[in-house]
């Protein structure tokens, strides 16, 4: 019968090893690459407003008939 706290022991150990290797696999992003992301954060935070912005506008009338404007 295996013991609890050895197993528990040896996630953990699994766990610092895989943590290890990806901090020396992670890497800085060049100027280039960062431009990049920040590019696609700039689109996605663009396409949301809008999507919300026009389920606002066709949300308030819709309300407003179901409500009746009191």
């Amino acid at each position: 019968m295996a013991n609890p706290a050895n197993d528990f022991v040896g996630v953990l150990q699994q766990f610092q090893k895989d943590a290890v290797h990806l901090i020396k696999r992670c890497k800085k992003p060049d100027q280039n690459e960062y431009f990049k992301i920040a590019q696609a954060v700039l689109m996605g935070f663009l396409v949301m407003g809008f999507i919300g912005y026009f389920v606002k506008l066709i949300h308030i009338p819709i309300n407003n008939i179901i409500v009746g404007g009191a």
